[in-house]
């Protein structure tokens, strides 16, 4: 464990008296994708939150490692319809950043054509990559993603995905990231994380849609999801058209084959 980035042992965190997690064993490493997956209300935002030190368990420790670097890209984003923000101006507040750092970090995402556009026009592809611009700039040595694809139709989901892949693979930086998609994470990922206020099962992707605790959480029919792929010879962009040439990973839910 001595190459981990972060490491959780022994995490537990309670609300008002109630355990929200309990006894909670983690670990991410250079290099490496972690994909915590559970049902609503199992603790996966309070993992998260945890692990950026934003909370202090009540049980257990946090290790980082030291001045870690740590690119967070969050569930959402709201944004008063009101408010003047052009995506080069919200990708500024990052200290540091001008314009060509800006523009290559979104060029790194497939989003450079967006730069000045309000912030509150793009698309919900677009932001989703300008959230995951802005993580870059901070020359994360670990990527926290929490849901990278809400807001994403399914046809440009697994190309998000797959961008991630190829972004950890550029970068080397290690991803813990917060899914429900389990059709398309478990082929994206190193390292799946089943979590239902206390790690349930952890392990490979196949290994742990065998495991009779992941069935009993998302039922019989989710190991079949979790482990259906097929390649194709085309992918999606950000706006969900079809780039010929480019392989392509389909799920349960997309409507062509």
């Amino acid at each position: 464990m001595s190459d981990a980035l972060i490491r959780l042992s022994g995490v537990g965190v309670r609300y008002a008296g109630q355990a929200v997690l309990e006894d909670v064993q983690l670990s991410v490493k250079p290099g490496e994708i972690v994909t915590l997956i559970g049902p609503n209300g199992a603790g996966k935002t309070t993992l998260v939150r945890a692990v950026l030190g934003l909370l202090t368990p009540d049980q257990g420790e946090v290790w980082r490692r030291p001045r870690l670097r740590i690119g967070y890209m969050p569930q959402k984003l709201q944004v008063d319809a009101t408010l003047p923000l052009t995506v080069l101006r919200f990708l500024r507040l990052v200290p540091g950043v001008d314009r060509p750092k800006a523009l290559a970090a979104l060029g790194e995402v497939g989003a450079e054509q967006v730069i000045d556009s309000p912030l509150q026009s793009i698309s919900g592809g677009e932001l989703q990559r300008v959230l995951l611009a802005r993580a870059l700039l901070r020359e994360p040595e670990l990527l926290v993603l929490d849901e990278p694809v809400q807001g994403v139709d399914v046809a440009g989901q697994a190309e998000l995905y797959r961008l991630i892949t190829r972004l950890r693979d550029r970068h080397g930086c290690g991803v813990l990231m917060v899914s429900h998609d389990l059709h398309l994470v478990m082929s994206t990922t190193d390292q799946v994380v089943c979590l239902n206020r206390h790690v349930c099962c952890s392990g490979h992707p196949e290994q742990v849609s065998g495991d009779p605790a992941f069935v009993e959480l998302f039922g019989q029919d989710a190991r079949s999801l979790a482990i259906y792929h097929h390649h194709h010879d085309h992918a999606h962009d950000l706006h969900g058209s079809v780039v010929v040439g480019k392989p392509h990973v389909h799920g349960p839910n997309c409507n062509h084959g």
